[in-house]
């Protein structure tokens, strides 16, 4: 059994999928001076997901993000 355990560890870890795509996009709108309206700045993913949904939507990204909550502050 102790012979064992080794391989099905190895095999194991082979077998698991790893997630080592870049998210981040070169083409990214950058989240520095968006705020919600209750003043605290979004994370990247809340970010990235906003985004997202506006690239979606189509149109200008800034009046979206408004439209979803976000102010600018800059």
């Amino acid at each position: 059994m102790r012979r064992l355990a080794p391989i099905v560890l190895l095999v194991l870890a082979g077998c698991t999928q790893t997630d080592t795509a870049d998210t981040g996009d070169a083409n990214a709108p950058d989240p520095a001076g968006w705020r919600f309206a209750s003043g605290n700045a979004p994370s990247k993913a809340e970010f990235a997901a906003l985004a997202a949904s506006c690239q979606d939507r189509g149109g200008a990204l800034d009046s979206c993000l408004v439209d979803l909550g976000l102010k600018r502050t800059q």
